[in-house]
């Protein structure tokens, strides 16, 4: 099983769910994706972290697994570019 784990500041755990839903995904359990094919899961969790001395702001972790290490790089990469662009 391959593994990437990228925190993603400025979105939510359920916009990021709605993201993975697009790239293919069905939500399974609270804050737990996989891949329609079944090919990747990806975990959620959230919190709020510290930017600035007065400033927080939502970071949302995902833990992406996946048995094709291209095909997870891919996914990776087409979630982070919907992530950012989402994001502050």
């Amino acid at each position: 099983m391959i593994e990437r784990q990228r925190s993603y500041r400025g979105i939510s755990a359920r916009a990021a769910v709605g993201y993975l839903e697009n790239l293919g995904g069905e939500r399974v359990e609270e804050g737990v994706v996989e891949g329609r094919d079944g090919c990747w899961r990806a975990s959620l969790s959230e919190e709020k972290v510290d930017v600035g001395p007065s400033l927080k702001l939502t970071e949302v972790t995902v833990a992406f697994e996946g048995e094709n290490e291209d095909a997870l790089d891919r996914l990776v990469e087409e979630f982070s570019q919907k992530a950012i662009r989402a994001g502050g």
